[in-house]
Formats: C-alpha cells, sequence, structure tokens
C-alpha cells in the first residue's frame, strides 16, 4: 500500500520511427534518435564490490548485483548466459571486478549491438568525483566508481565510460544503467536529466550562482547592467558562462542516436545509501527499482520515477534521477 501512481494516462509503446531533437551548432545541426523496441538481443553485466577486507567494506552490493540478475530473468526474460557478474568473492579471476575486467566486460556488453536491442549495466560499489579533466561537467568534477583494484590500478571516470557503452551504440539500440553508488547522477553523461516532476532539468544558473549573487542574476536577466556591477562582477561568469558553456558542450557531444537512460539512486552531490532491506543489505536504488516494478510491471518512465521515489523517500534522503541522451517522452511505457 505505500505506492503513490502518478495519474496519468495508460502508458504506451515507444515510437519506432526515428525522432528529432532540437537543432544545434547554429541551426546546421538536429539529433536524431531513436527509441528500441527491445525485442532484439537482451545482454547484461552487473557488478558488485563489496571491497571485501579493504578499508571502506560495504556489505550490500553482491547482493545487489544477484538480485538485479534474478529480476532480469524473471521480468524482462533475459537468459542467464547471457548475464555477465563481475563480483568480488569470485573464485575465478576474469570474474573479479578490476578495473581491466570491468572495461572488457563492458566492450563485451555494447559489442555487435544493433537496433532494438536491450543492453543492460548494472554497478553496486563506491562512487566518487575527480577533477574534470575535459571542461564538459557543470559542477567541475568527473564521475567515477571504484574497481576492486583502484588503489593501484585507478578508478573509472564518466568520460571513459560514455567512450566504451554509449558512443559506440546505434541508432535506436537501448542501454538502461542502474548505479546503486556515490555522486552517480551523471556518470554516464548523458546530457538529459529528468525528476519526478518529469520536467527536463536544465542547469539553474540562478542557484547555482549562489543566494547572495540573486540580486546581481536578476538584474542581469532584465538587461540592467549597472545593476549587475553593483552587485558584484563575480556573478557574471556563472550567469553568462562557464556552466551554460558546458551544458551546451555535453549536449552536442555527449547526445547519442541511441536509447540510452540511466537510473541512479542521488544527485551527484548526495551520498548513496548502503541500505539494510529485509534483513540483507543493498542498494537503495536498484531495491526500489526491483520492488516498484515486481509491484506494477507495466509503468511509464514518469510513474516509475514517481514509485520509485515514494520508495526511497521511506527510508532515505535520495531521489532518483532519470539521465538519458535524447530527450524523453517521460508518459511512453519503460520497457527493457
Amino acid at each position: 500500500g505505500a505506492f503513490y501512481t502518478a495519474p496519468a494516462a495508460a502508458p504506451h509503446m515507444p515510437p519506432s520511427t526515428p525522432q528529432y531533437g532540437p537543432q544545434y551548432g547554429g541551426g546546421q545541426q538536429q539529433q536524431q534518435y531513436q527509441y528500441s523496441q527491445c525485442t532484439g538481443r537482451k545482454k547484461a553485466l552487473c557488478i558488485g564490490i563489496n571491497y571485501i577486507g579493504m578499508e571502506g567494506e560495504l556489505r550490500g552490493c553482491i547482493n545487489d548485483a544477484k538480485n538485479m540478475k534474478q529480476f532480469l530473468i524473471r521480468r524482462f526474460n533475459f537468459r542467464p548466459e547471457d548475464i555477465v557478474m563481475l563480483l568480488d568473492d569470485a573464485t575465478n579471476p576474469r570474474q573479479m571486478p578490476t578495473r581491466q575486467n570491468i572495461i572488457e566486460a563492458m566492450q563485451w556488453l555494447v559489442r555487435d549491438a544493433r537496433p532494438n536491442d536491450s543492453l543492460w549495466f548494472h554497478y553496486s560499489g563506491h562512487g566518487g568525483q575527480a577533477k574534470d579533466q575535459d571542461g564538459d561537467e557543470e559542477d567541475g568534477h568527473d564521475e567515477t566508481i571504484y574497481p576492486y583494484d583502484h588503489e593501484y590500478a585507478g578508478h573509472l571516470v564518466d568520460d571513459d565510460m560514455h567512450n566504451i557503452m554509449v558512443r559506440s551504440l546505434p541508432i535506436g539500440c537501448r542501454l538502461t544503467a542502474i548505479f546503486d553508488s556515490c555522486h552517480s547522477g551523471s556518470v554516464l553523461d548523458l546530457p538529459y536529466i529528468y525528476s519526478t516532476e518529469g520536467k527536463i532539468k536544465e542547469p539553474n544558473q540562478a542557484v547555482e550562482a549562489g543566494k547572495g549573487a540573486m540580486k546581481a542574476y536578476s538584474a542581469y536577466s532584465k538587461g540592467d547592467m549597472g545593476g549587475v556591477f553593483k552587485a558584484g562582477m563575480g556573478i557574471l561568469k556563472v550567469a553568462s558562462g562557464g556552466q551554460a558553456k558546458a551544458t551546451k558542450k555535453a549536449r552536442e557531444l555527449k547526445a547519442s542516436e541511441a536509447d540510452v537512460i540511466q537510473w541512479s539512486g542521488c544527485k551527484d552531490s548526495q551520498t548513496s545509501a548502503d541500505a539494510f532491506e529485509a534483513g540483507k543489505a543493498t542498494g537503495a536504488m536498484s531495491f526500489a527499482f526491483i520492488t516498484s516494478m515486481d509491484a506494477n510491471p507495466q509503468q511509464s518512465y514518469q510513474q516509475l520515477l514517481v514509485s520509485v521515489r515514494e520508495i526511497l523517500r521511506a527510508k532515505y534522503s535520495q531521489k532518483p534521477q532519470l539521465s538519458c541522451s535524447h530527450p524523453m517522452d517521460t508518459s511512453i511505457l519503460f520497457i527493457a
């Protein structure tokens, strides 16, 4: 009974024809993309890292990956032989979630991808932030995940994951990614972000500039340059430049013809909860997602966002976030 269902028309299947996004590059280019019908091949990669015996050991991540595997088999008819598991209790060295194994498994996931395929990536483990190397992040940081051997092999940054898993996908191929990790809001570097309101999230420059700068921002918006100078020059950088440029750059570089969606259990500035659920530690996002889908398998993206948020709200301070490689009609049915 804890589920709130958004009043909405019955979700409909995604359109099967190419769609067109906003124009960019001075109106010279327009993003073309296509939703996957998920009638092709299904492949999944599930990674669970408890960092056994290490500092910052977690309890629930291996369970998360195992739960996700069972969910994919049960709910979306994935075959066990098409699901690769990397867990740090593995006895086979090839199945350990080392940096190299993760990279090779990501490459396997997207190899020979075709339109209408359904690929699934799930990561439960530590996440973090590193200084942005290429100027595409609004907050000046790249989001990272921590392989089992990160202490000497290093972490994996969002740009790397985007280049391996998103950039190579053909038009109309689905990649669904779920992250149970800290700072995971933009870990695949997808430019379109939706919240429970179903609205697209654009960078809010007024808020980014800080409350003290609001006066200058409203003066700037009204074209009152005298007011801007009175309120201080620092605002101009934020209001007119850095962040808007970062978003525009992200849109043009990171948009894709494929159908890539990411569910994450927090905003970039929040920390994912390593929850204790039903007697076992579990990642909050994957737990809420699986619980919601099992209770109601026929949900739109919008309904799923709302019900996942309700489940999370009962125990955690996180909000779910949906990021996409293209503008998303959130009233369509979530399929995989």
